[in-house]
């Protein structure tokens, strides 16, 4: 009998543990549904700052108003964490043309990031098409004083569209230096998208040492599509001018909110988003969003009257698009102070409707979290999976083995504007926004609550 009494015991206190639990996180959904900043935060971000490359006037002007909007948000402690950032300017427009026997048509084209210019005389040569890295191999005698067109497109039938992007982003980091190695001057890429508008695609190109930098350009999928059929047929010439170079890099900031915790103050959770964006868009999906959510979970918890066991950082991390020195930085400083990180959540895949949390930590603390989906799910997010973070927490897991999660939103279209000039702010739904923004701050607090 007695042992009886004592399971009913515990069961009575668990289902009054859930009940709190629900409550609180009812608390926040009321909140955020009906008195959210983020939209308007992420309004003011794009329209009024724009994008915000790392090193450009913008990513001052972008630091500045997150040190505010954070502040603003009720912060006990906002500070700058300087770090060193790369400083790659477009240098104007980039620009090609097809010329064929019969016509010139131009193409539109967009330098990727990082990635050394023409000059001003720009250049024109014969294109190669080559539709993998294995077609490269085979055409190995055919690239010298060429322009190497990869038209490799995305898997359209994998249904995570990150796993597509993964699958062909490898053509725009390694493909310059890869046709560079046959003698190839100069590189067009098809755009990293599965949409079906024209719109091209920047992105981080990295050069190999070992062979010459040459310009490189992404182009948009109808005009891609345009080019590979000519090229089946006949040869044609390119000419194309880009400007990109690099100025001496530049002193950027990491912008850091904090809540001291209560109870276990030197247990600290990272929840945050990278503030730069390329400069050919208003960066609202990537990574404004990621922000101004950010910003709300932190916003949300003062309203609700939420006081933290644990110190909670909201950060605002500083280039993430062409160099992630923000995120190294951070790791390295809390190495530097014998800093202890439980736990980093990060948004970086878009303001699009939240479907789950990819997670990256042990089996135990992943049967862990996974006893609370029931909490989260009615708000969105019930899917949890085994593999997930985020690019700047990164460097905590492999400094500290710190336990991370990304947010992981429905990605369909997050591809169609992904470092695209239509990432603007009218293609962000605010009620999708807030969405996210809800269920980051329910995990944060369940992992503040329990720990791990």
């Amino acid at each position: 009998m007695k042992r009886t009494l004592v399971v009913l015991l515990l069961l009575s206190t668990e289902c009054l543990v859930a009940q709190s639990d629900s409550f609180r996180i009812r608390q926040l959904a009321n909140e955020i549904l009906s008195n959210s900043k983020a939209y308007q935060n992420l309004r003011v971000l794009t329209k009024d700052i724009g994008g915000r490359l790392a090193g450009s006037p913008q990513m001052y002007q972008a630091e500045q108003w997150g040190f505010q909007a954070l502040q603003q948000a009720g912060a006990t402690t906002v500070w700058k964490q300087a770090c060193m950032v790369p400083h790659w300017v477009r240098g104007g427009a980039d620009k090609a043309m097809a010329i064929t026997p019969g016509e010139k048509r131009n193409l539109d084209v967009v330098a990727l990031g990082n990635s050394i210019g023409t000059g001003e005389k720009g250049l024109k040569a014969p294109v190669l098409l080559v539709n993998s890295f294995e077609d490269l191999e085979m055409k190995k005698d055919q690239v010298n004083g060429k322009i190497v067109f990869y038209n490799y497109p995305f898997n359209n039938t994998l249904i995570r569209t990150f796993e597509a992007y993964s699958d062909a982003s490898k053509y725009r980091g390694q493909g310059p230096s890869r046709a560079a190695k046959y003698g190839a001057v100069a590189v067009i890429v098809r755009s990293m998208s599965h949409s079906t508008d024209n719109h091209p695609h920047t992105g981080s190109t990295r050069y190999d040492s070992a062979y010459a930098k040459i310009p490189a350009v992404a182009i948009g999928l109808q005009d891609a599509d345009w080019l590979a059929q000519q090229l089946q047929t006949s040869e044609l010439k390119v000419s194309m001018q880009t400007l990109g170079h690099f100025l001496p890099d530049k002193q950027g900031h990491n912008i850091i909110g904090e809540l001291k915790g209560s109870e276990f103050p030197n247990e600290i959770i990272t929840v945050g988003g990278h503030l730069d964006s390329w400069d050919n868009c208003e960066g609202a999906h990537d990574d404004g969003a990621g922000c101004v959510q950010t910003i709300e979970v932190l916003r949300a918890f003062k309203a609700i009257g939420y006081q933290p066991k644990r110190t909670i950082r909201f950060v605002l991390f500083a280039n993430e698009e062409n160099g992630l020195r923000g995120g190294n930085k951070y790791a390295e400083e809390a190495n530097a102070k014998g800093e202890r990180h439980v736990f980093a959540l990060e948004s970086d895949a878009g303001g699009f409707t939240p479907r789950g949390f990819g997670f990256t930590m042990s089996d135990e603390q992943f049967k862990k979290v996974s006893a609370w989906r029931s909490l989260i799910a009615p708000y969105g997010c019930n899917e949890f999976s085994l593999g997930g973070g985020g690019a700047d927490i990164g460097p905590l897991n492999r400094t500290f083995k710190t336990p991370l999660a990304g947010l992981q939103p429905d990605s369909q279209r997050y591809f169609d504007y992904h470092h695209a000039r239509n990432d603007t702010f009218e293609a962000v739904n605010k009620r999708e926004l807030e969405l996210g923004a809800l269920n980051m701050a329910a995990l944060i607090l369940l992992v503040d609550h329990y720990g791990l």
